[in-house]
């Protein structure tokens, strides 16, 4: 080899394909001093890729993140062109055409005729076998993946995959590219959906197939996902983002390779797809946009009433909750700091004492933070009633229990209030994956039973789940969503089914992190990465199992399992086997990760 003997130096970039992704990867390459060809066969979209280099540097020039001179630079680094002859000089050709075989393979045969020998060629498919585009090359040593992630210029993340055919300088030299362009580059193997989308996609999926059943409506679930795992958009509006058609593509190929049907896609991808309906790019998908390109969404048949003052519900001035654990402990302040007169019982007097110590210190902290005056601190406290029995709850409107998630404890609960509780008091659980109608059925008033699933810490979290069952009443399931509105919490409905809307999602996603790892396919320090930067979380999975709790985790994957029977959910190996060494996580300090002991 010549000059590019160790592809240390990838200079002159071409980019074929300037939609979306191209016109991204273009603008970070000419951004970082590259020199860019552009190549598009639409004339049109030359000119998008080509303004909107021209509006994002007139951005930075006006927040004074560019002079003019550097902006002159930039955009005198970038040119267009129609044609693949102008990659004749480019060290390193991406290609980011539409998801189709034929469509790369035309690309690569059509550059093998034009580029030197030692150029290097990387695909931007997210769901295509790298190695079989490499094998329609002449040279398939020097081609590789190379997987940005939308938008380019802020996401992080770059997967470098590599072919069983991939030269090892050239990987080399692409991710040496990768980080001096100011990213996280992540060495992967060739599978559909390498590591981010193998795991994103499969939980979207999972979201599509969930909103098809009618088990949620889309809001509620895109906001459960929002709000109970601080994601930054919920499933289906970034299903919409990715485009209908584009996941359908990518879940197809996983499915062709996994076999598992978590990965193939749910019908509603499918027809939405065939009907044109393919997200944000047309206008209309999950839901409906200003117009097609536009991220604003409108109204449409399916957009749900307001009910911010629907009314219906039962007059709640007091509340009972049960327990004596954090959970029980924030709920309770939860409702104090919203004006509520509290009963906060345990299973003894100096229980219910310690519970409200520790309230008296979270109000403490929110003090000295700034969030909360001395005197609201005060008040708040001063409306917490400790007990050591559920005999205090004999005048409550609503009783709320946040203890063990053991069935038969919440039974035998629940059970109690039934004595205790006068008659038309709400009687919610908190649990997070066991039956509430089974929980109910330990009463003689199954339709005052409710599900209330605060997530933790509740004071900080705004989401609860709110579960009714084949048996609730009507004016319940008002009254709980007028009170979390009163308590400023975002309520979503749901039908009890194991997992609800979070759990539901959220585990099958943790436990197919675990298979890859049981698999040897990535690390943990990559897929956290790739999850935190390619998927904007904010705890990559290894990360949350561990402060979740494994044990806590196996135990809903077990329910999930044993609820819908699908193969695909059963429990890893890898974590079953953690769980039974006492590794549950940063509460024993070793989890999938060691941690030092407090």
């Amino acid at each position: 080899m010549d000059r590019q003997s160790s592809h240390s130096s990838l200079q002159t970039i071409a980019v074929v394909g300037l939609g979306t992704m191209g016109s991204g990867i273009a603008e970070v390459l000419a951004r970082a001093g590259h020199e860019v060809i552009g190549i598009d066969i639409s004339e049109a979209a030359a000119r998008r890729a080509s303004a909107s280099l021209e509006a994002a540097t007139a951005r930075s020039v006006s927040r004074e993140l560019l002079s003019e001179q550097e902006r002159t630079d930039v955009l005198a680094r970038f040119r267009t062109f129609g044609d693949l002859g102008a990659a004749a000089e480019a060290d390193l050709v991406i290609e980011v055409v539409p998801e189709s075989y034929e469509v790369k393979q035309q690309v690569f045969r059509e550059l093998d005729a034009v580029v030197r020998p030692d150029t290097i060629l990387a695909t931007g498919t997210n769901a295509l076998s790298v190695t079989r585009l490499a094998a329609e090359s002449q040279r398939p040593e020097r081609v590789l993946g190379l997987h940005f992630f939308n938008p380019a210029p802020a996401m992080k993340l770059v997967e470098v995959v590599s072919s069983v055919l991939t030269a090892p300088l050239a990987v080399e030299a692409v991710t040496a590219l990768a980080r001096a362009l100011g990213k996280e580059p992540v060495p992967v193997g060739d599978r559909p959906g390498f590591v981010a989308d193998g795991l994103l996609f499969g939980y979207l999926n999972q979201a599509a197939a969930m909103y098809e059943a009618k088990y949620a409506s889309r809001e509620d679930i895109d906001a459960a996902m929002r709000l109970g795992c601080g994601l930054p958009m919920g499933p289906l509006a970034l299903l919409d983002l990715i485009g209908v058609d584009t996941a359908r593509t990518v879940l197809e190929a996983m499915y062709a390779s996994s076999g598992d049907r978590l990965h193939a896609p749910a019908p509603i991808l499918g027809h939405l797809a065939e009907a044109g309906l393919t997200g944000q790019k047309s206008g209309r998908g999950f839901y409906t946009y200003e117009g097609p390109g536009s991220s604003a969404v409108v109204r449409d048949p399916q957009t749900p009433a307001d009910r911010g003052g629907a009314g219906g519900g039962r007059p709640v001035t007091s509340v009972g909750v049960a327990g004596s654990g954090t959970m029980a402990s924030g709920i309770a302040q939860v409702f104090a700091q919203a004006g509520y007169a509290v009963v906060l019982a345990a299973r003894s007097q100096e229980k219910a004492e310690a519970a409200k110590a520790a309230i008296g210190k979270s109000l403490g902290r929110a003090v000295s933070k700034g969030r909360l005056t001395e005197e609201a601190a005060a008040q708040t406290l001063g409306r917490i009633t400790p007990a050591g029995s559920l005999d205090a709850f004999a005048e409550v409107d609503l009783a709320v229990e946040a203890v063990a998630e053991d069935l038969a404890v919440k039974q035998e609960l629940f059970a109690a209030l039934d004595k205790v509780c006068r008659p038309g008091a709400v009687l919610a659980t908190t649990t997070s994956s066991l039956p509430v109608i089974a929980v109910a059925r330990a009463t003689s008033r199954p339709q005052d039973v409710i599900g209330m699933h605060f997530f933790n810490p509740a004071p900080a979290m705004k989401l609860v789940e709110v579960v009714r069952t084949v048996l609730t009443a009507d004016d319940v399931h008002a009254t709980v969503r007028e009170i979390c509105v009163k308590v400023r919490k975002h309520p979503v409905d749901c039908g009890d089914r194991a997992g609800f809307i979070v759990n539901a999602l959220l585990f099958p996603y943790l436990n197919n992190a675990i298979k890859m790892v049981e698999q040897h396919y990535a690390t943990l320090d990559q897929i956290d990465a790739a999850m935190k930067l390619g998927g904007g979380y904010p705890m990559g999975p290894f990360e949350l199992l561990d402060v979740v709790g494994l044990d806590v985790s196996l135990a809903i994957e077990k329910v999930l399992h044993k609820e819908f029977r699908d193969p695909g959910l059963a429990p890893s190996p890898l974590l079953e086997h953690l769980v039974a060494a006492g590794c549950l996580g940063r509460k024993t300090g070793r989890g999938f990760r060691e941690y030092a002991r407090r």
